[in-house]
């Protein structure tokens, strides 16, 4: 049986419908003293699949309970499928006495859990954090589907280290080339980014990644596409953050449209990630 967290209602149903699963019924409460409780009462099932993006903290809590919950409802296994793990990107101490938290959320998400699913995690490494069999969801191809015909594409991540992402996003598109721009970042705010070589005079330009969050970085890379005569520019993935006025700044800087999957569920979730979790999930 599906269990669905607040924060994951729509990927939720579209896995329940993808593996022909039955969706629980939910519950969620607050208390006058700000206490949450997140309930399934009419749970009966051996088996128990919870979808929870932690977004937050509160959700982070809301996934503990449900998989509490669920085990005192006589479930005998449980997975917890976590489509955006929030705190991923702490995947190490910033200085001394500060805490891993990756590692702090995902040794008690692992409490009430037989195995994880993560989509997509900033850090590969933060699966070695849990305490119970985690494995990686890869979801940047279905980035492909939502883009309108293209004239000649180039797709290009904000760094080196994204260029596995784009070359994905690619190959499920079909043609195009691959490209990165150099990025050096300063502070939680200062990025610096400096286009790399692609001619992409005339072209259309995709810009791919694994999170879109200030739209800061992506800003400044459209800016230099513009700079440079490319055409229309996209702004493609798999976990549209896209915090406080990200959007209207991606569209301040010429971004014709932002697509991003359901990891998180926002006005941009164009595409479902639940084909990609149901493949991993049947094996």
């Amino acid at each position: 049986m599906i269990v669905s967290a607040s924060t994951s209602q729509s990927l939720a149903s579209s896995l329940a419908a993808e593996l022909d699963e039955p969706l629980a019924a939910t519950e969620y409460e607050r208390f006058p003293d700000g206490e949450l409780c997140a309930s399934v009462p009419e749970f009966d099932a051996d088996s128990a699949v919870v979808v929870c993006a932690t977004t937050t903290s509160d959700a982070h809590l809301e996934a503990l309970q449900l998989q509490d919950a669920v085990r005192e409802a006589g479930a005998r296994e449980v997975t917890t499928i976590l489509p955006y793990m929030g705190y991923a990107r702490q995947d190490s101490a910033f200085a001394a006495g500060h805490p891993v938290s990756a590692r702090a959320v995902a040794r008690a998400l692992s409490t009430g859990t037989d195995r994880v699913l993560t989509v997509n995690p900033h850090e590969e490494s933060v699966s070695g954090f849990f305490e119970v069999p985690c494995e990686t969801v890869d979801a940047a191809g279905q980035l492909a589907a939502p883009l309108p015909d293209l004239d000649n594409p180039v797709f290009l991540a904000p760094d080196a280290g994204a260029r596995e992402l784009a070359t994905t996003v690619r190959d499920a598109h079909g043609e195009g080339s691959v490209d990165y721009f150099e990025k050096t970042r300063h502070s939680a705010t200062e990025v610096e980014i400096e286009p790399h070589a692609t001619d992409v005079g005339g072209r259309d330009a995709v810009l791919v990644d694994d999170i879109v969050a200030t739209g800061s970085t992506m800003a400044t890379a459209v800016s230099h596409l513009r700079d440079r005569d490319a055409a229309r520019a996209f702004v493609t993935c798999v976990h549209p953050v896209l915090a406080g006025t990200a959007r209207t700044r991606l569209a301040r800087a010429g971004v014709e449209a932002v697509y991003g999957t359901d990891t998180i569920e926002r006005a941009e979730s164009n595409v479902s990630v639940a084909p990609a979790i149901a493949d991993v999930l049947s094996k």
